[in-house]
Order: structure tokens, then C-alpha cells, then sequence
């Protein structure tokens, strides 16, 4: 049995807690693997080799920790192979699936390779009688990240890589279902040219997470994953003094106008909704269809393209998704149809019970539909993270807006229409974070920023782009005067300094 350790201070590390978690092939059921879980000692000791680097790297200049960013972005281009399969062994998710999971988390290394230009401070000659006035930005010190199943590759580059472009030292305390990808790139980033320390892997389950959010030397935390836990994340790490940004669940809603292109709306929702599962943080799993007409042909198409696609191991290059993560995730996804069910919804097309011959043990779950979804159900409230999509009727452009608006999550949301004034009346006036106007799945690009709203975030500061770069960074503001001799000595002052 394979043991997957941790990575403190450039090399691989053995714990000595004696707890291991069981790290699944999703596609057998089978254990590949055992993951060490971490001790608060072993957090320790990953932060205290994290704050002996940072006195180095937060003193190398700026242009030379990008080239060392820009060495890790070969690295793991020239591994994307091995990480993709790596990734999809562990998670379940079709290979070109796990490849948009590296490459999209590469876009944001790419990104951090312009660091020189986004760390720029601010500068007015003059402020005041031979005053000059400027700005700095400085990296926090030993930084966390806390990382979910579902983006084993993506979400800690959008984590760790701004974090460490501007400074700062990392530990990432990535998913114990999926460790073996975070640890990987840990192991590229050494071999980037990173000093050892710049960046750790500590597994582990709440004993970890604990442990770096009361750690006195960890200044930040990100965190993604569900609202319940992203509540308590932020919550601790405030109470212990840490910039905490904390990303929580979702329920996203496609509103399809009468106007759109419904053959494009029907693809897209097919992807969106059970593209990797439905385990995507920006599925959509509700789509609200604004009148009659419109939700009876979306639904017949629906259970049509449903009837074309193909669940299958990850491996399967003709599989349009393959299992989700683990058992208790199969059977949580299933109990969610079930609810839906006894509460009333129409349930079209049913997934539970999906096998694959050859691989009955795994944790496979077909496509399902649901028609006439109220609000008050809990089903609907409530994020399911699994192939189901729900289709909730609307009367009205008004209805159909209210419904995300009013929901309490606020991650994403998208609209379909060819109506420009529609789409732009509807961007402007739904309370929800991330809008796509005919895009499903509305993911801004690296140099942009993501995030929630309500209960799909805590904290007042987005990931990546520079919104990334101010949450990993403390502004300094530093007013300079420089007399013209040293014999020059104004007279003495009890009033606070002007401009006046």
C-alpha cells in the first residue's frame, strides 16, 4: 500500500501521528492508497521551515521570483500528462476534464508571472511643501491555503500563486480524498528554483485545519469549500487575529429567455450541469426557463441530450464524466434525489442505480432531471454537488431574476438570451456574484477576480487578479521630506500636519 506523505522544508516528510486517511479509486472502489494526516506538531514544524524562507524570499526582487514562476509554469506544462492522470486516478474526472483543472490554475501562475508590474505602488511628487508621498506593498509573511476535493490543481495555484509571487512563504493543506496533485506541484516548485520552505503540503483533516488557523506565525488563510465550513473558517481565523478569505457553496441558476438559442442552451447546459459530475464549486445545476412554451421544449431537449451521454471511467476518452469522489459522496448525492422526490418534484429522469459493467463497485452516478422545483423545497435550498439538474418554472423576466437573487448562496449565475437590453438589465439587478451573459459556467479569467457573494463567501476580498494581490500583500504608506541642510530646522508643531 502506497503512503502519500507530506512535504516540509524541500523534501518529503513522514508523520508520526499513526492516523491516515484512505485515498479511493473512485473508478473500482477500491483503496490505492493511504494519506498521512498531520499532526499540530507536523503543522508546526511546515510553518516554522515557512518562516525561516520567508526572511530570504520576501528579499528576493520581484522579477526574480516571477522567472521562477515562469519556470514552474514549464515544469508542470512539461508534466501535464502525468498530472492529469495522476489527478483523474484520485478524483474521478475524465482526463480533458483534469487537464482544464491544471490548465485553468496555470493561467493564474501565469498571471503572477507579471507580478512586477501589479506590485507598483502609488506615488505623488509634491504632496506638500517639498513632500513627497508614496505607497509599497509587502508581502504578509508564512501564508495557508485550504483546498477542496473537487479542483485538486486549480484551486491551490490560484491559491499559492500570487501568494508566493509577492513575498510571501505557503502552506497548502490540500483535500485528503485527492493529496497526490497539490504534493506534485509542491515537488515542481522546488524544482523551479523555489528555496525549500517556500512552499509545504501538510494532509490532513480538522486537527490541520485547527492547527494553521490558530497558528500565531500564519498571517492569511484562503479557503474553498462548503458554506458551513467556510463560516468556521473565518470565523476562527478572524478570532486568531488572520486576513481570512473563505469560499462556500453554491447553487447556481441558468435563466433561459424565450428569445435564446435553445440547441446552444441544451449543450450548454448538458456541460454545466454534468460536466465533471456536477462536482464543480460554478455548475448549474437549476436552470429557470421564463414561460411555458419555453420549459416544455427545454425540458423534452433535455431528457433527449440526456439519453446521448456517456458516464464512464476517467480513463474513457469517450466519456462525457466519470464517477464522483468516494462512496459517501455517491450515496449523499442519491439521498438529495430522494428528497427531491418525497417533496414533490417531478423526477424525469432518474440516475440512481447506474452501474458499469466491469466496474459495479464504483462510484458512478447518471444524469438526473427534475421538473416543477418550488422554492420552498429543501432539495433546491441546498447544494446537491452531483449530476442532478433541476428545472424550476417561471411566468416572468421579474420571477425568473428573483429566484437567484433571493437564494442564499450568490457564487454564480447566467442568463440565455439574444435580448442585449434584457441580459444587460439582468446583470446589473442580480444579487449574485459572478454573471454570465450566454455563459454557462461564468469562471472570470485569471487577471479578473472570483468570487461570491452571501453564503458563497466570507470575507471582503476576492481570489486572483488583483484582488489576489491586495489579499496576499499589507500596504505601506510612507511620507519623505528632505531638507535642503541639515542647519534648516522648522519650528516645533502641536498640530497635526496639512497640506493647508
Amino acid at each position: 500500500m502506497r503512503d502519500i506523505e507530506h512535504f516540509i522544508d524541500g523534501s518529503s516528510f513522514t508523520g508520526a501521528s499513526g492516523r491516515f486517511g484512505d485515498v479511493m479509486d473512485p473508478n473500482t472502489g477500491e483503496v490505492q492508497a493511504r494519506v498521512q494526516l498531520a499532526t499540530e506538531g507536523e503543522v508546526d514544524k511546515a510553518v516554522q521551515s515557512a518562516q525561516t524562507a520567508f526572511e530570504e524570499w520576501s528579499q528576493v526582487n520581484p522579477q526574480r521570483r516571477a522567472r521562477v514562476l515562469f519556470e514552474f509554469k514549464r515544469l508542470v506544462e512539461a508534466n501535464m500528462d502525468e498530472l492529469a492522470h495522476l489527478l483523474s486516478s484520485e478524483h474521478g474526472k475524465v482526463i480533458a476534464d483534469a487537464r482544464g483543472d491544471v490548465q485553468r490554475g496555470l493561467e493564474v501562475i501565469e498571471f503572477a508571472c507579471g507580478i512586477p508590474h501589479a506590485l507598483k505602488g502609488e506615488y505623488t511628487w509634491g504632496a506638500g511643501p517639498g513632500i513627497d508621498v508614496y505607497s509599497l506593498r509587502q508581502p504578509l509573511g508564512v501564508v495557508a491555503g485550504i483546498t477542496p476535493f473537487n479542483f485538486p490543481a486549480m484551486i491551490p495555484m490560484w491559491m499559492f500563486g500570487v501568494a508566493i509571487a509577492v513575498g510571501n512563504t505557503f502552506i497548502l493543506k490540500p483535500s485528503e480524498r485527492d493529496p497526490s496533485v497539490p504534493l506534485r506541484l509542491a515537488e515542481l516548485m522546488l524544482q523551479a528554483g523555489a528555496p525549500k520552505g517556500v512552499l509545504n503540503v501538510v494532509h490532513g483533516d480538522k486537527t490541520a485545519v485547527d492547527a494553521i488557523l490558530k497558528h500565531p506565525l500564519v498571517h492569511a488563510v484562503s479557503f474553498v469549500g462548503s458554506s458551513d465550513i467556510a463560516h468556521y473558517v473565518y470565523r476562527t481565523g478572524a478570532e486568531h487575529g488572520k486576513r481570512v478569505q473563505a469560499m462556500g457553496g453554491a447553487k447556481n441558476h441558468g435563466i433561459v429567455l424565450p428569445d435564446a438559442d435553445m440547441d446552444q442552451v441544451v449543450k450548454d447546459l448538458s456541460g454545466a450541469a454534468f460536466g465533471s459530475a456536477g462536482e464543480r464549486c460554478m455548475a448549474l445545476p437549476v436552470v429557470v426557463p421564463v414561460g411555458q412554451k419555453t420549459a416544455d421544449e427545454l425540458r423534452e431537449r433535455m431528457v433527449a441530450e440526456i439519453a446521448t451521454l456517456k458516464v464512464g471511467v476517467s480513463t474513457d476518452d469517450a466519456a462525457h464524466y466519470g464517477p464522483v469522489v468516494n462512496a459517501a459522496h455517491k450515496a449523499r448525492v442519491e439521498g438529495w434525489i430522494q428528497k427531491g422526490v418525497d417533496e414533490g418534484a417531478e423526477l424525469v429522469v432518474d440516475g440512481r442505480g447506474f452501474t458499469l459493467q466491469g466496474h459495479e463497485n464504483g462510484y458512478f452516478v447518471g444524469p438526473s432531471l427534475f421538473d416543477h422545483v418550488k422554492p420552498t423545497m429543501e432539495s433546491y435550498r441546498e447544494e446537491i454537488f452531483g449530476p442532478v439538474l433541476q428545472i424550476m418554472r417561471a411566468d416572468s423576466f421579474e420571477e425568473a431574476l428573483a429566484l437567484p437573487s433571493r437564494h442564499q448562496y450568490g457564487n454564480g449565475v447566467a442568463i440565455f438570451t439574444q435580448n442585449g437590453r434584457a441580459a444587460r438589465d439582468f446583470a446589473a439587478r442580480v444579487n449574485v456574484g459572478m454573471v454570465g451573459i450566454n455563459v454557462p459556467i461564468p469562471v472570470p479569467v485569471a487577471y479578473h477576480t472570483f468570487g461570491g457573494w452571501k453564503r458563497s463567501a466570507f470575507g471582503d476580498i476576492n481570489q486572483h487578479g488583483m484582488e489576489g494581490v491586495r489579499f496576499w500583500t499589507k500596504t505601506k504608506t510612507v511620507t519623505a521630506r528632505w531638507p535642503d541642510s541639515a542647519l534648516e530646522h522648522a519650528d516645533s508643531s502641536f498640530v497635526i500636519p496639512t497640506m493647508a
